[in-house]
């Protein structure tokens, strides 16, 4: 789920979630609340009712009671005048939060609660101004708020009477009280546990996810780029963690990367102080043998120089090859691509290499199975420097009497395939993978008869590749090894493809 979702699910939530609990939680209370109301003051009572009209549920109350001093009022008023009738009037009122009073002209003849009749005596209506209807009452605001009932009525002596039926309503329905209490409390308990359960629930998704960050961080500021970062959430967050930890991968790589490539420095360095050890040697000596005067013949004086140019020629090979694999690893050799005529142009170049390696008693084999008119796009010079790369590699490895390069061109589809066989000592299946690699030598011992650079093979690949071309090795030991590669045919589709620069494309 994106964050953006979360986040409006946790708006919706922080809104609906209190209301709908606060309904139901209010709901329960009004509920338990009114059903205690009716069983304590024998009232049927509705929620609405409670709320919106309170006075209303508080006549009902004595509602029974004055409907009865009404009813003796008008048919049976001598009922009114007997005091043990008030006393049973004021136990069943009494139970009610109420109590009664009964007047007799100016004067007061009974009263079942004096401490609270003295709060209200001076407010209470005089005859034939309060008397009121079944249902109604007469509200007494104030510090102590009283509903009060009057009902007018005459004495059999003639005399005039009212009787109070008074409702303190200070003390009536607790339970009204306590539903507002409780629904308070319940309100700031709803509050929290929602609060709680959104910020456990934002700390599982948000906060806990960029603690795991915050630690990898720190990891990777420590230096330690093994320490991994995973989430199983496909959020915003999850996808920082994704990137995150594709990132410390791929700068773990890179810092593997430099590390192996100054260790490849070092041991080019190395390979290359040890090749030029010997020629310098051999350079240094002849010429102190010039100067010293041991050469003291035209013979050996010739010899002498011949030597050393031979030497100084080793030494020049070995520093333009490494220039050109720096130039042709970093992508700054401008290829000229061109269409060359497959067959023509490896005629030349194995007439170039029979005049080379007859004097390295090595014979030369040339094989074409393609037509004669097939032309590859290929840059002449860099392909040359490819054969030449690797059947040097196959003349330093030879180790036969009569050593043999067969060069064989087979048609592959949209590709020319050239296989270059050697019959020399073979390369260990170990080493095979490797050979390709830069620096990578087989001869671990790197006598003087197999020096190099171990640039050879990799420089051919890198150019192999900008063709557009692959190029591998199959080998025996002590039987051969033929590395093959391929180049692309030029055909009217693939005129356009031709790049002065970066390659083929």
């Amino acid at each position: 789920m994106k964050l953006k979702s979360r986040l409006i699910i946790a708006f919706l939530i922080m809104i609906a979630m209190p209301m709908v609990l606060i309904s139901v939680t209010a709901g329960t209370i009004v509920r338990f609340q009114m059903y205690s109301i009716n069983s304590s003051y024998d009232v049927e009572a509705k929620t609405i009712q409670v709320i919106t009209n309170p006075i209303q549920i508080f006549n009902r109350i004595t509602r029974g009671v004055y409907n009865e001093i009404k009813l003796y009022s008008h048919n049976i008023p001598e009922k009114l005048s007997d005091p043990s009738y008030y006393e049973e009037l004021n136990s069943l009122l009494r139970t009610k939060h109420s109590f009664l009073a009964v007047r007799k002209e100016k004067e007061f003849i009974y009263i079942g609660n004096k401490e609270k009749f003295e709060i209200i005596s001076g407010l209470l209506p005089e005859y034939g101004t309060g008397s009121t209807e079944v249902d109604g009452g007469i509200y007494l605001g104030g510090k102590n708020p009283f509903l009060v009932k009057v009902q007018d009525f005459e004495y059999t002596d003639g005399s005039k009477g009212t009787i109070y039926v008074i409702t303190d309503l200070d003390v009536l329905m607790p339970q009204i009280k306590a539903v507002a209490i409780q629904s308070a409390i319940s309100f700031i308990i709803i509050l929290f546990f929602t609060a709680s359960l959104l910020i456990f629930w934002i700390y599982r998704s948000i906060i806990k996810p960029l603690n795991v960050l915050r630690i990898a961080t720190h990891h990777i500021k420590e230096g330690d780029l093994n320490y991994c970062v995973t989430s199983d959430s496909n959020d915003e967050i999850g996808q920082l963690c994704d990137d995150f930890e594709n990132m410390r991968l791929r700068l773990k790589k890179l810092i593997e990367d430099r590390i192996k490539y100054e260790e490849d420095i070092k041991e080019l360095i190395s390979n290359i102080s040890h090749d030029l050890k010997t020629p310098l040697t051999a350079i240094k000596g002849y010429s102190e043998g010039l100067l010293d005067g041991v050469a003291d013949t035209k013979e050996k004086q010739e010899k002498y120089l011949k030597t050393i140019y031979m030497k100084a020629n080793d030494i020049s090979v070995l520093v333009d090859e490494l220039a050109f694999y720096t130039r042709i690893d970093c992508n700054t050799i401008p290829y000229s691509f061109t269409n060359i005529r497959l067959n023509d142009y490896f005629e030349d170049c194995v007439e170039d290499l029979k005049l080379e390696l007859e004097v390295k008693n090595i014979k030369v084999i040339y094989e074409n199975f393609v037509e004669n008119d097939v032309k590859v796009i290929a840059d002449a010079e860099q392909l040359k420097r490819v054969i030449h790369n690797i059947i040097g590699n196959s003349v330093k490895y030879m180790d036969k009497p009569e050593g043999i390069v067969k060069i064989t061109i087979n048609d592959r589809g949209e590709f020319v395939q050239v296989d270059i066989e050697d019959n020399g000592m073979g390369i260990a299946k170990e080493d095979l993978p490797y050979i390709f690699d830069r620096f990578y030598r087989a001869d671990a011992s790197r006598s003087t008869k197999t020096g190099g650079s171990g640039l050879g093979l990799a420089i051919a690949k890198k150019i192999i590749e900008d063709h557009s071309g692959k190029i591998w090795a199959c080998s025996r030991r002590h039987e051969g090894t033929t590395i093959s590669f391929t180049l692309k045919k030029s055909s009217t589709d693939n005129q356009d493809t031709l790049s002065q620069s970066g390659g083929l494309k």
